[in-house]
């Protein structure tokens, strides 16, 4: 993977702070996201991005909750403090590091559905 793809996969979780979060408020006024406070909520909030929100992060964090063990959790937010240690992580020959990274890539994935 290239240095560009692994810098936008990784920044995955960042990113959806910044694009804005959908809404879904002007169509199916039915259609909610899920939400949770914790860790990841307000690391996300923290990460200072412009789009950020209560309803964004919530959200983060609900699909984090959903799709990552406490570990993985504590290990994604430490993603939002410095993202170049994602890369590193992803880079890692760690037998940990392998596991967790596939994990990872699903929850930004699944995130980046709900969350929109």
């Amino acid at each position: 993977m290239t240095p560009i793809k692994l810098s936008l996969a990784l920044a995955a979780v960042l990113a959806l702070s910044a694009c804005g979060g959908g809404g879904g408020r002007g169509g199916d006024v039915t259609q909610s996201r899920p939400y949770a406070t914790g860790p990841v909520q307000a690391a996300c909030l923290k990460a200072d991005r412009r789009a950020a929100s209560r309803s964004l992060c919530g959200c983060v964090q609900a699909t984090a909750n959903q799709t990552l063990t406490r570990r993985e959790r504590a290990r994604a937010v430490k993603f939002f403090r410095d993202p170049h240690l994602a890369q590193v992580t992803r880079q890692s020959d760690r037998p940990a590091d392998e596991r967790f990274w596939p994990r990872y890539k699903r929850f930004v994935a699944v995130a980046e559905r709900a969350c929109r």
